[in-house]
């Protein structure tokens, strides 16, 4: 290589190649042999449009990125030393070296601040990338209001002179990320493959019976994706529509009796009266029980009009509620997540046509909507199937008659055996 003395000479180059093992330094060096034969470069180096389609990446941050692996050079020439040096800092890097570089990856303006422009940008490309990797659905290009709820989500605390805004500083980055983890996932797996199963990047299938309208679905692909950052790998799969209210009516049997054979997580997620759009994934399937269940897997979520992840601070275990044909004002009917009873986090009465949401400890969350006192204008749940060569399947396995039979054991576990719907 051209530039081999000169690497071994930089302390930085040195530095980040005692990171990788001599297998990985040899593969990194056939991926920059390859890249620089498309770039026409006599094997010297990288150009700007190979990099950016074999990392899969365009606009601003793409830009911004090839800026910083070539260490603001402005020459244009991607050399084996910056790739080492950049996937050492970026990928074996301590966690503040990584959410260092990332956050100044932010900074696409390459004005030295991260301000509400150069997070808009960065979004909007983000976003119009998750939302073209389908093959069966149309491709949906985000609406400002998208957007809007990601920045609502993030502080500008920094006051820059020179600057026209108030500019986001580290730590503001760093709380935007723990609210938002599918961003900082994206975020912090560029300079993977594009063809690599990029953490970040999995947006779930959401699939529904034909018979439903899709222009009905409140969950859009982008809200997927905005929940699917804090699930793990095999969560982000499929998810299936077991109930809608305006399909099933706003019951509470109905929402039961459609969810009762699955077995697996799922996904709550309510559009109220005052347009505020949120929900909670719970870990543990909906079974009635007189006390607060769950595991510390399940969280809370705003969608609209601020984007945010809430998951259990530990500060108790009060996870999970899912009360059924109790008699007692002290176990109040209803499902429902945090906090405590008659004040929790989130919670649906039996009624399915009011609820309420408080601040919690247990996750950290304020109130979810406008108000305390929630109406419900749609209400949606997704069954998340888990990836893996059986999936769900297990739970159905069985004559039809032993199938029946479990049926109506949970039936009747849940008094609904005799109710009709």
């Amino acid at each position: 290589m051209g530039n081999s003395q000169s690497a071994a000479t930089n302390p930085r180059y040195v530095s980040a190649a005692r990171s990788f093992t001599h297998t990985e330094l040899d593969d990194l060096k056939s991926l920059f042999v390859s890249l620089a034969a498309q770039s026409q470069s006599d094997g010297r180096y990288v150009s700007p449009s190979v990099f950016q389609a074999f990392f899969g990446l365009h606009g601003p941050l793409g830009n911004r990125l090839f800026d910083l692996v070539t260490q603001n050079r402005k020459d244009q020439k991607l050399t084996f030393e910056d790739l080492v040096i950049a996937k050492g800092t970026y990928e074996k890097g301590s966690k503040d070296d990584i959410e260092e570089f990332i956050y100044r990856l932010l900074d696409v303006n390459s004005d030295g601040v991260v301000g509400r422009s150069d997070l808009e940008a960065v979004l909007a490309v983000m976003l119009d990338d998750i939302s073209s990797q389908t093959n069966s659905e149309p491709a949906y290009r985000p609406h400002e209001d998208i957007i809007e709820s990601f920045l609502n989500a993030a502080t500008f605390s920094k006051i820059d002179e020179g600057c026209a805004e108030s500019c986001m500083s580290f730590e503001d980055f760093r709380s935007w990320c723990s609210l938002l983890p599918s961003v900082r996932k994206y975020l912090g797996s560029l300079l993977m493959p594009s063809d690599s199963g990029r953490p970040g990047h999995q947006v779930p299938h959401l699939m529904h019976p034909e018979n439903i309208d899709s222009s009905i679905i409140i969950t859009k692909r982008e809200y997927a994706w905005l929940i699917g950052g804090a699930l793990p790998q095999q969560e982000l799969e499929e998810w299936n529509l077991l109930y809608h209210s305006a399909v099933h009516g706003l019951s509470f049997n109905t929402f039961l009796g459609n969810i009762l054979n699955d077995e697996g997580p799922t996904v709550l997620i309510i559009k109220d009266k005052e347009g505020y759009i949120y929900g909670g994934y719970s870990s543990q399937p909906w079974e009635r029980h007189s006390d607060f269940y769950g595991d510390m897997k399940s969280f809370l979520f705003q969608i609209f009009p601020k984007a945010s992840i809430f998951k259990p601070t530990g500060a108790n275990n009060n996870i999970q509620w899912c009360a059924v044909n109790f008699s007692s004002d002290s176990i109040p009917n209803g499902i429902g997540f945090g906090g405590r009873v008659n004040h929790f986090g989130l919670f649906l009465s039996a009624s399915f046509d009011v609820g309420q949401t408080f601040p919690c400890t247990t996750f950290g969350s304020p109130c979810l909507s406008k108000i305390n006192q929630i109406h419900p204008e749609v209400i949606e749940c997704w069954g998340v199937i888990p990836k893996g060569p059986q999936g769900r399947q297990e739970a159905r396995k069985g004559t039809i008659l032993e199938r029946f039979k479990e049926d109506r054991h949970m039936l009747n576990m849940v008094g609904l055996a005799n109710s009709s719907e």
